[in-house]
């Protein structure tokens, strides 16, 4: 099973909707539309990540929940997409990088980094790039020899390391740190290799996964 046009068109319509009315009356579709392909997914991708990081948690039941929390947006009930994260826990779900996968109303998106890097983690990570530290070389060269992950994290209004070269500040300069590629082009989000693809662009920056989780 893999996702359609049908998995974005009903995140897009329950979203549009915003009715648990709707929502319940249309359950079966989430569930073989949304659900049941991203469970798939899940499993498939599941060797490849196993051998990045054997301590990962793979649970399926673990997808997060298209419901919003209604204290924090009390004036609407659904979100738009869904995700899961390849983590090595969730009481650590902060403090460790991860690989995650999201699909929604407007595409597909997939990744790696720290959902919301601490302080203590994102100085020891730039302590250890300033060291000139081997595993941050050997990520460095993943990141810059891959074609498909864009750098991501708000970046300093001014610079903390205006001396170091501008490869570097790319790092330095970021309160969180992370890869992402998006995209909304049907060919690739409803391919039957998808999961092939992914796999592979994760493989690709394996090392740039173990460098954030060991700082």
């Amino acid at each position: 099973m893999q996702f359609s046009q049908r998995s974005v068109d009903f995140l897009f319509e329950n979203r549009l909707h915003d009715s648990r009315e709707w929502f319940n009356a249309h359950k079966e579709d989430y569930r073989t539309c949304v659900t049941e392909p991203m469970k798939e997914l899940i499993l498939e991708l599941a060797p490849t990540i196993l051998k990045i990081d054997p301590l990962i948690e793979i649970n399926p039941n673990r997808i997060s929940r298209l419901y919003r929390d209604m204290r924090l947006h009390p004036d609407s009930i659904f979100r738009d997409h869904i995700w899961y994260t390849f983590s090595r826990s969730r009481e650590q779900y902060h403090a460790l990088p991860g690989f995650y996968f999201s699909i929604g109303a407007s595409g597909i998106s997939y990744g790696c980094g720290f959902y919301c890097a601490s302080a203590d983690s994102m100085q020891a990570l730039r302590s250890r790039i300033l060291a000139g530290d081997a595993a941050f070389r050997e990520a460095f060269l993943a990141v810059e020899k891959q074609k498909v992950f864009t750098l991501y994290g708000d970046m300093y209004k001014r610079s903390k390391f205006p001396d170091q070269p501008e490869e570097l500040r790319r790092w330095l300069d970021r309160k969180n740190i992370g890869l992402s590629f998006d995209t909304n082009d049907p060919e690739v989000m409803f391919s039957d290799k998808l999961a092939k693809k992914v796999a592979a662009d994760f493989r690709k920056i394996a090392p740039f996964y173990t460098f954030c989780r060991d700082c």
